[in-house]
């Protein structure tokens, strides 16, 4: 009974990928990089924007001696994660509407640069949340920060 209800769950999810995937290759090619491609990208995209508009400020106005150690290095990862994957869909919904009127040979490149982008975006965020210290948070609150003398 479980498993048989498990399974038609798992049909429906099937049928709805097969249909979505047919809808949006009819209307955009389907790439690897095309991140803006179909309504799961536009839903994650939205989702992404709220967990940023809502985790940032918890994060940030955490204390510090709540968020030392791994919460702080894991909530970092979670961003750099987050923002670099949002960007990645956001800078392709740009590549998708905007570069076909400057030339649609231009779009194939366009998305490996936004590919590439994300992908520096990610590795930068990451090496601040594992490395610095006080990691995104940190440098977030460096920037308010007068400078130190030496």
């Amino acid at each position: 009974s479980t498993t048989s209800t498990v399974c038609r769950k798992a049909v429906t999810i099937a049928r709805r990928n097969l249909s979505n995937a047919s809808t949006t290759s009819s209307t955009r090619q389907s790439s690897a990089l095309a991140g803006d491609t179909g309504r799961k990208a536009t839903h994650l995209h939205h989702a992404m924007t709220s967990f940023l508009a809502i985790a940032a400020p918890v994060v940030m106005f955490t204390p510090d001696s709540y968020t030392d150690g791994m919460i702080n290095k894991g909530s970092g990862m979670l961003v750099a994660t987050t923002v670099s994957a949002h960007s990645w869909i956001g800078m392709n919904y740009v590549a998708t509407d905007y570069v076909p009127k400057v030339s649609k040979a231009l779009v194939g490149p366009a998305r490996v640069f936004n590919a590439a982008l994300g992908l520096v975006t990610f590795v930068g965020l990451s090496k601040i949340a594992l490395n610095d210290k006080g990691g995104v948070k940190g440098a977030i609150k460096g920037l308010w920060r007068p400078q130190q003398k030496e």
